[in-house]
């Protein structure tokens, strides 16, 4: 009886350890020349062309200097060659795929971004003439669409939410003009922030992805584009180091299907300027934790104002989303429907509440730099208080004038910072208005120190400041200096 059971345990032990190799076993992808048969046709290579106009200065930079013996040459240079040489054409190359047999064809903006003529080719030499349907800047997408008088291969797009780490997928492009070029590598990173634009969520990898390859596919082991390739990490800034980013299908998709429809995107817009919360910040606002979206500052006239947000609240669910990060949050509303009544939970001083908000449609704006004067001129109207290594000044009409400071920013004006000081290290500066302290408004630097010895009191390590920079707004939390 010993002697089976003794048998049964050391099987038992086999198998179990067998499985387990068999578990963490390595093993590549089957043959993928089917797969890949099927999917190269759908895919193109995308030639451009731009006219590059030199500019007067530059040309200026090709004619004789006074005083040379040819510089009677000058005028006819000027006259006959100059012209010649002013306008040169520029070629690019990229990537993309067919995703409607009538002929859309999906890239990087990038690609196509102020081409004057776009050649699309195929992997049989056949080459047609493409037109720009709708770019997005934002996300690095364009459509573009061609007239092939014939049904085309095409693919179609996955879902890459579904996609996980170490996934398996191919690529296929137009790396350095080398049609038709096929890559394999694994899903390396999801939801990678490389601060290209307010919707960062690309998929990393470690498939070959190179210059040319741009607007060209990923796909996975079923054959469906999860994502679209649009930049690498290298460190001289030529070829592949093993860091490809691709713009994944969930946020791509739907994207192109507007453009599609439109030939523009249309996006949810809240007005608000958020931050993340950083361990300073969620200790100076006694938080729990570092979760949601800091409110910095609500646009006056937004859908965020109309439903009550105000700065300092911390968003932490927008429609049942759950906000972890500042980032979650654009994109979350963006893809909201434009009208669509929304519901919206923030923190505010330490307490939740539930708001709704009707979303409205993100507009385009350029916005210009304003200029801020030396501290000298400023100067005039005050000498200033230091504290924290900031010399400051209540705002009037006459320093919002000098320093065309918006009406309705209020508070104290930054004459001039201790490069030794932290708040020059967190990068508040000569022009700076510090807004509040602690979530109070400022009016006069008495209530400033007043607001500085209570955190001491409190033994805060530091105080959230409200600063506007350039006419934004922006929460910095500043560590309490220790007295000497």
């Amino acid at each position: 009886m010993r002697r089976i059971l003794f048998f049964l345990v050391v099987g038992l032990f086999v198998f179990l350890k067998s499985s387990a190799a068999t578990a963490l076993s390595f093993s590549a992808p089957a043959d993928l020349a089917d797969i890949v048969e099927k999917l190269t046709p759908a895919v193109v290579n995308i030639s451009t062309t731009q006219t590059i106009k030199e500019s007067s200065e530059n040309l200026q930079l090709k004619q004789f200097p006074p005083g040379s013996p040819f510089e009677d040459f000058n005028e006819f240079f000027k006259r006959f060659i100059g012209p010649q040489m002013g306008n040169r054409k520029a070629t690019s190359l990229g990537s993309g795929f067919v995703i409607d047999p009538d002929g859309y064809i999906v890239t990087n903006n990038h690609v196509v971004e102020k081409a004057e003529e776009i050649d699309v080719n195929f992997g049989d030499d056949t080459q047609y003439k493409a037109k720009v349907i709708g770019t997005d800047v934002k996300t690095d997408l364009a459509l573009l669409k061609i007239d092939a008088g014939k049904k085309l291969p095409y693919v179609k797009f996955g879902d890459s939410d579904k996609s996980r780490v170490g996934d398996w997928v191919i690529v296929i492009g137009n790396p350095f003009g080398l049609g038709g070029t096929v890559t394999t590598g694994i899903i390396s990173a999801r939801a990678r922030d490389i601060n290209s634009g307010p919707f960062d969520d690309f998929i990393q990898t470690d498939a070959a992805i190179n210059r040319g390859n741009s607007g060209g596919p990923m796909f996975n082991m079923d054959g469906e584009v999860i994502g679209i390739n649009s930049a690498i990490y290298s460190p001289n800034g030529v070829g592949n180091v093993g860091i490809g980013f691709a713009v994944p299908s969930s946020l791509a998709d739907p994207i192109i299907r507007q453009l599609k429809k439109s030939g523009k995107v249309h996006r949810g817009w809240l007005g608000v300027r958020i931050q993340n919360v950083s361990e300073e910040i969620a200790e100076s606002m006694n938080l729990p934790n570092t979760k949601g979206a800091l409110v910095a500052e609500v646009v006056e006239g937004s859908p965020a104002e109309e439903a009550g947000i105000k700065s300092g609240d911390i968003i932490l669910e927008f429609n049942d989303h759950e906000i972890t990060t500042m980032k979650k949050l654009p994109r979350i509303v963006a893809d909201t429907d434009i009208g669509k009544e929304s519901k919206i939970e923030v923190l505010r001083d330490g307490k939740m509440k539930e708001l709704s908000v009707k979303v409205g449609e993100l507009e385009e704006e350029e916005k210009e730099e304003k200029p801020s004067l030396a501290a000298g001129e400023n100067k005039a109207a005050g000498e200033g208080e230091i504290a924290l290594g900031m010399t400051l000044i209540p705002l009037n009409e006459d320093l919002r004038k000098k320093n065309n400071i918006s009406p309705n920013v209020s508070g104290l004006l930054v004459l001039d910072t201790n490069m030794a000081a932290e708040a020059y290290v967190r990068g508040i500066g000569r022009g700076d208005v510090i807004v509040g302290a602690n979530q109070q408004n400022l009016t006069s630097t008495n209530q400033f120190k007043e607001i500085l010895n209570q955190a001491e009191k409190d033994k805060r390590k530091s105080i959230l400041l409200l600063v506007n920079k350039n006419g934004e707004n922006v929460f910095i939390a500043l560590p309490l200096e220790k007295k000497k």
